[in-house]
C-alpha cells in the first residue's frame, strides 16, 4: 500500500468517521440524561433519508402518518393519566392539544408541498423537522412510564423499540434501497487526493454541530439542566427540573442529529429500511471508547472507528464489520478492569 492508497482510505474513514461521530454523542446524550442504551438511534438516520427520497419522488413519506399515531397514542395517554388524577378538564384539553399541534402542522405541510418537489434545501429541513418530532414522542410513549427501570429494563425496551421502528419502516418505504443526491457536488484537488464537496459539508456540519452543542450545554438553561439531570436525576428534581422534560428533550436532540446524519450519509452509500441499526450500532461502539460518558472520547472513538472500517473494507471487505465490532471487546475489557463493578443508581 502506497502513501497515495493510504491517503485515500484515511480521507473516507474520516469521512464516515464524523458521522459516526454525531451518533456517538446522541448515544452518550441519552445515556447521561435517561440511562437508555437507545440502540434504535439509528433508525432515526434511516427514517431521516428515506423520508427525503420520497419527498424526491413527489410522495407523501410514511414518516407523516408514523408521526400522527404517535401523536395520538401519546396524548391518548395524557388523557388517561388526567384523568385517573383528577385533573381539570382545560389543563388535560391543553395537554392533548399541545401534544397534537406540531405534528398536524408538519403533517399538513408536508402533503402539502411533496407534490410539488420542492428545492432540496426545503425537503431536507422538512425532513428533519418530521424525525426530529418524533424523538419526544417515541420517549412518551415508550420509555416515560418506565424511566425509573434500571437500565437492563430499558435496554430491553430498546430492543423492542427497534423492532418496531424497523418493521414500520419496512411498512412505510418498503424494501428497496435509496440514495439522495449531493448536497454539493463540487470536487477539490488537493495533492494525490480529490475531496468531494460532500465530504467537506459532512465535516462542517459535524463540527458546527459539535460547536452548538457546546454552547448549547455551557451557556443555555435547558442545556444546564440537562447536565444537572445527567448527574443526579434525583437532586435535579429536588431543583424542580422536569426529568420528564429533560427525557423528552434529550430524545428530540437524538432524533435530529440521527436524522441529520442520515441526510449526510444518504448521497454516499445506499439506504434500506434496515440500514439504520449498522450505522447507529457503529456509533455506539465509538460511544463506548467514552465509557457512554465522555463527548470528546466518544467522538475520538468514532474517527477511529472510521478509519478502521475504511482499512479493514480494503484488506478485508467480507469481515469489514466483524473487525470494527471486535473492537469494542478490548475497551469493555480494559474498562472492567479499570473502574470495577459499579452499582446501577437506584
Amino acid at each position: 500500500m502506497d502513501l497515495s492508497l493510504a491517503s485515500i482510505l484515511t480521507l473516507d474513514g474520516v469521512t464516515s468517521g464524523a458521522v459516526y461521530a454525531l451518533l456517538a454523542l446522541a448515544t452518550v446524550l441519552i445515556f447521561a440524561v435517561t440511562r437508555v442504551v437507545f440502540i434504535a438511534l439509528g433508525e432515526f438516520v434511516a427514517y431521516g433519508a428515506l423520508t427525503l427520497s420520497m419527498l424526491q419522488m413527489g410522495k407523501v413519506p410514511g414518516t407523516v402518518w408514523l408521526l400522527l399515531g404517535l401523536a395520538l397514542l401519546a396524548a391518548a395517554l395524557d388523557v388517561w393519566r388526567g384523568l385517573r388524577r383528577r385533573a381539570g378538564w382545560r389543563s388535560i384539553a391543553a395537554g392533548a392539544a399541545g401534544l397534537l399541534a406540531v405534528p398536524l402542522l408538519l403533517a399538513v405541510a408536508t402533503v402539502a408541498l411533496a407534490p410539488w418537489r420542492t428545492s432540496l434545501l426545503v425537503q431536507s429541513l422538512l425532513s428533519l423537522a418530521l424525525v426530529t418530532a418524533l424523538g419526544p414522542l417515541v420517549y412518551r410513549v415508550a420509555y416515560e412510564k418506565v424511566a425509573d427501570a434500571s437500565v437492563l429494563v430499558l435496554m430491553i425496551v430498546s430492543v423492542g423499540v427497534h423492532f418496531v421502528l424497523t418493521g414500520i419502516a419496512l411498512a412505510a418505504f418498503g424494501a428497496e434501497g435509496f440514495r439522495n443526491p449531493s448536497f454539493w457536488d463540487a470536487n477539490f484537488d488537493v495533492g494525490p487526493l480529490s475531496l468531494p464537496g460532500q465530504s467537506i459539508t459532512i465535516f462542517m456540519t459535524s463540527i458546527a454541530l459539535m460547536g452548538g452543542l457546546f454552547l448549547f450545554f455551557e451557556r443555555s438553561l435547558r442545556g444546564k439542566a440537562l447536565r444537572a439531570t445527567a448527574v443526579n436525576r434525583y437532586g435535579a428534581r429536588l431543583m424542580a427540573i422536569s426529568t420528564e422534560g429533560a427525557g423528552r428533550l434529550s430524545f428530540g436532540m437524538a432524533a435530529f442529529i440521527g436524522a441529520l446524519s442520515g441526510l449526510l450519509i444518504a448521497p454516499t452509500t445506499t439506504i434500506f429500511y434496515d440500514s439504520g441499526f449498522l450505522i447507529g450500532l457503529k456509533g455506539f461502539v465509538a460511544a463506548i471508547f467514552g465509557g457512554l460518558a465522555s463527548y470528546p472520547a466518544a467522538a475520538l472513538g468514532a474517527l477511529l472507528v472510521g478509519v478502521l472500517e475504511s482499512f479493514g473494507a480494503f484488506w478485508a471487505s467480507s469481515f469489514k464489520e466483524v473487525i470494527v465490532f471486535t473492537l469494542i471487546i478490548p475497551v469493555l475489557l480494559w474498562r472492567s478492569v479499570r473502574e470495577g463493578p459499579r452499582d446501577d443508581e437506584e
